[in-house]
């Protein structure tokens, strides 16, 4: 199973960009899906998750700001991000839990993660 984010590069402070990441290979089914990012010298964090039926959760930091969506048909995952701040500026990973096959306990799985800065 691998994943492949797409999307950065850099953005002005107030803009918007959108990224996407794509899980491959042996898969059965995909449960919750989600980003994390880690900023220069801090620890990764928590941006978004979401389920396989749809419910989501946020960061506080980004609520209101970022929406996290899913195609399950595609095995994808997205992440829209408006209003960006300067405090956005991380290296952004997708994760999804994954069973390879019926009766396989789902694991986590990352992609390589991809960057964008957020110019003020």
């Amino acid at each position: 199973v691998q994943l492949q984010a797409s999307g950065g590069g850099l953005v002005q402070a107030g803009g918007y960009l959108r990224v996407s990441c794509t899980a491959s290979g042996s898969i059965f089914s995909i449960f919750d899906m989600g980003w994390y990012r880690q900023a220069p010298g801090k620890q990764r964090e928590l941006v978004a998750t979401i389920t396989s039926g749809g419910s989501t959760n946020y960061a506080d930091s980004v609520k209101g700001r970022f929406t996290i969506s899913r195609d399950n048909a595609k095995y994808m995952v997205f992440l829209q991000m408006n209003s960006l701040k300067a405090e956005d500026t991380a290296v952004y990973y997708c994760y999804a839990r994954i069973s390879k096959a019926m009766g396989f306990n789902p694991k986590h799985y990352w992609g390589q993660g991809t960057h964008f800065t957020v110019s003020s």
